[in-house]
């Protein structure tokens, strides 16, 4: 063991279990979609930002995308 080398004690055989659960859990937050509820997102990305003012009629071609104007997400 000396010389920089490094141990790693073993379980015996009988003593390693392999459960179906993970090591750690997880956040509820952080599972999967499509779990039953469907939350709606506060925020929008710059496209869903756009296709949201061509929709309502507030953006026109050519029109910047940097400086968007505040847009509130469909429900």
């Amino acid at each position: 063991m000396g010389n920089g080398e490094l141990y790693f004690p073993t379980l015996p055989a009988d003593k390693i279990t392999l459960s179906p659960t993970p090591f750690m859990s997880q956040h509820p937050s952080l599972k999967p979609a499509g779990g039953g509820v469907v939350v709606k997102r506060n925020v929008l990305k710059r496209f869903e930002r756009v296709a949201l003012l061509k929709k309502r009629g507030q953006w026109k071609a050519g029109d910047r995308v940097q400086g968007l104007r505040k847009t509130k997400a469909d429900v």
